[in-house]
This record gives C-alpha cells, structure tokens and sequence, in this order.
C-alpha cells in the first residue's frame, strides 16, 4: 500500500483542505502516516502551507525540507496560501515535484500520477483573483476529532492593510446551499452532533449569491434532523445582520459562543487598518447579542503595535475591550507582511513594546476568562467529549460545552462524541471542572 503523509501550517480552513485532500488519496488506496514518524516514510508529503505572516512562510520552507530529509524519493507537493504566492521561489527548492496553491487541490492524483511516470516539477498554481468558484471538496470525516468542520466559502474581499489573505485566496466564494446541506446530512449520519462552520470570511457567506445569505443558510441546518449544534467559526461585526440576530435568538441549535474579530479598540487605528466598522457600532453589535443570548461567550482576535498606535491609542483600545466583556481574547503582536500596505507605513512600533503590551493584554484576557467561567459554577450544561486524557493512573474526559468552555470530568474513551449533562463544579482560566450527570442518547435519523 502507499503511504501519503500531511503537514499543515496556519488556519482551521487550511485543516479543512488538508482533511479533503487526504480524502482522495484515501479513495485511491492510499494509507496515512505520521509526518514525523522515523520509523515509516511516505511515498507522497503534502504540506499545507500557510502565508498570514513571513514567519509562516519561513516555517513552510523549513516543512518542505524536512521532508525532502525524510524521503528524498517521495513526491514532494506543496499547497497552501505561501504556494499560490511563491510557486517559483518553492519550485527551486531541490526535491520539490508539484506546487498546487488554493485551488485545483481537486486534481491532485492526476498530477502526483504524472510525476510518478515523468518526474518532472508541475507548477499547477493559477492567477487565483479570477476564480469565481467555490472549489467542492467533500469531507464526509475527520481523523480523531467529534466535532465536524464544515466549508462553506473561500476568499475575502475586504484587503485589510495588515493582511495578504485576499491575495493567497482570492475573492469570496460561497458553497452552493444545497452541497452544503448534504455535506451536513452526512456529517450527522457520521455520528457528528456539533458543526463549525469554517472559511475565511465565514459571514461573507451570500455576498456572491442571488438572494441567499448566511441567515438563509443557517435555518436550513437548523432543519437537519440528528444536528445538535451548529457553531460558526468566525465571523465580522458588520455581517452580524438583523436576520442573522433573528436565527441566534430563535434557534435551539445555535452555538452561544460567537468570535468577532475586532483587532483593536481606537478608531483612528481601525481606520488605518482598513476595518469596516466603527467601536461604536462593534459595541452597538455586541450588545444587541448579549441582549438576545444571555450568557453568550464572545471571543475576539486583537492586534497590538499596528503602525501609529501610541501609548494613548493602546488605551483607548484597553479599555474598550475591558467595556466589551469579551470571554476570551486572543492577542498577536503586529507583523510586518511583506506586499501589504502596513508594512510600508511609519510610525512602527518597537517590538519590545508590542511585547509589553501582549502581555498586558493576555493577563486582561485571562482575568475576563476567570470572570465569564465563574458565572457557570454549580450550573449543570451540555458538554460533547473530544479527548482522553490519562493522569496518574485515572482517565479523564475533556470537550466543550456550547458556549466554548472547555471542560475536564471523569469518564472513559465511550463518551467521546455524545452529548453530556455536566455540572461545574470548578472554574478556571483555560479549563473548567466538571462532573458528569447524565448522558444524552443521540439520533443520527436524518431528514428534512
């Protein structure tokens, strides 16, 4: 049998790819091993690169070499956003044979069966701004995980000064709805309860379709019989519509964990970035929320030392997220990328201060954490296990409730997967207590 082995880098999307891919090695035979397994090596490695930042870049070209050490007879190929940007400058990697980008993924056999006759590099990759098409790959399954990730559209349109996604992904894509909804339906007869809905501008979802938006979307999954959650994995403050509040507020299905990015809290620094919004109507939004979801966990990405924020600006952003109550925050220091507008921009802040203030704003993130887990003592909530964890002779369980706490209680391997009544009984920073009061019986019955 022959082996393929995956390396991925940066975003959920891009383990959603990876997962696909493995899919059509796997219809042709193909068996999986570790990237690092010493012992076995592959015939085909496929890494998965990321391009967010010039260390990803840095850290796909370190991959692509480790795997050339590993076998160098395999088939290297390389994917990803750094591979739709840097095919020629990946192809001159020695022991490089095929450079796919976002998109195509779909023919990876036929190229890998090309090389395997001719052994000559492909350079697959195409100008990925004229691509109006959502690229269909179907995952009916993950590798080792209970929640399953579902795409549902590609590409960005907003070129943030900061970011170089819109030019590794092209412009948004949405699925068609009804591919979406049947990848849904074999998902739950899979035995998955929880889906995230994935992309990477997840609420762009309807921008390029004919009156159907992600609202419309929404309420069809929450027609899916056997579906017990529906998470959305990320989504803007601005795509945050009325009809989409209406679904949140009305459907049981609906995750109480919301991320809205908001990167910072000045609005002469969103400006600069490019943001479209204001923190007046980010925080008009995030009421509106809390107001129709009690108890929702609202998380957010924050970037700290983006060009010309001072030491006034940095406050003004501080004490905005402080007023926003968020549940989590998770904080990046500004990286220059090479080919976007900020990285020309004056006024660079010192990277030891971004340093000082990711630090300032990682003790904020886990004191708001401490705050939100505290409010669910002695609650009794619903909680799906994803992994076993065994300490000292004892096994424990840890998954998520809806509303993304993550929670550790006693219990063994036959549970990952079902849905759990957990009482709290301890809160914490990253990790909640729990102890189990029943088990839900599931129905993976599937119609509409």
């Amino acid at each position: 049998m022959k082996k393929v082995a995956f390396h991925t880098l940066g975003c959920k999307v891009n383990f959603y790819d990876t997962e696909a891919i493995w899919q059509l090695f796997k219809n042709e035979g193909y068996g999986q091993v570790d990237f690092d397994d010493t012992n076995e090596t592959a015939d085909v490695y496929v890494i998965n690169t990321c391009s967010v930042t010039n260390t990803g870049d840095k850290k796909s070209r370190q991959m692509i070499r480790r795997a050339i050490r590993r076998n160098p007879e395999a088939i290297i190929a390389v994917t990803g956003c750094y591979a739709q940007t840097a095919s020629k400058e990946i192809l001159e990697i020695d022991g490089v044979d095929l450079v796919i980008g976002t998109q195509d993924r779909e023919k990876i056999m036929d190229y890998v069966k090309e090389i395997q006759k001719e052994r000559q590099p492909i350079n697959a990759v195409r100008n990925i701004m004229k691509t109006r098409n959502f690229e269909e790959l179907d995952v009916p399954d993950f590798s080792d995980r209970t929640r399953a990730f579902l795409k549902i559209q590609e590409g960005c349109n907003n070129f943030c000064t900061f970011c170089i996604i819109p030019w590794t992904r092209g412009l948004s894509r949405s699925r068609n709805p009804e591919d979406v909804i049947k990848q849904a339906r074999k998902l739950v007869d899979s035995g998955y309860q929880e889906i995230v809905l994935t992309g990477i501008h997840t609420g762009g979802y309807g921008d390029d379709l004919d009156n159907f938006k992600l609202a419309d979307l929404l309420w069809d999954l929450d027609k899916v019989v056997g579906l017990k959650r529906i998470r959305i994995s990320s989504i803007e403050a601005s795509q945050i519509t009325d009809e989409v509040i209406e679904v949140l507020k009305t459907s049981d299905k609906m995750c109480r964990h919301l991320h809205i990015p908001l990167q910072t809290g000045d609005n002469d620094v969103l400006k600069a970035m490019r943001r479209k919004y204001t923190i007046e109507e980010f925080g008009e939004k995030i009421n509106k929320i809390h107001e129709i979801m009690p108890d929702v966990a609202i998380t957010t990405d924050i970037i700290v030392g983006f060009p010309g924020e001072d030491a006034e600006k940095f406050n003004n952003s501080y004490k905005f997220i402080e007023k926003c109550k968020f549940s989590e925050l998770h904080v990046f220091p500004y990286s220059k990328r090479t080919g976007t507008p900020a990285a020309k921009m004056d006024h660079q802040v010192d990277m030891e201060e971004k340093n000082r203030r990711v630090h300032e704003l990682i003790d904020l993130s886990e004191k708001m954490q401490l705050e939100y887990a505290n409010k669910f003592v002695d609650q009794v909530i619903e909680v799906i296990p994803e992994t076993v964890k065994e300490s000292e002779g004892s096994l424990s369980i840890i998954g998520h409730s809806d509303n993304y706490l993550q929670v550790i209680m006693e219990g063994t391997e036959d549970l990952l997967g079902k849905v759990c009544k957990v009482k709290i009984v301890e809160a914490g920073v990253n990790e909640c207590k729990g102890k189990i009061v029943r088990v839900l019986e599931s129905s993976n019955a599937n119609a509409v």
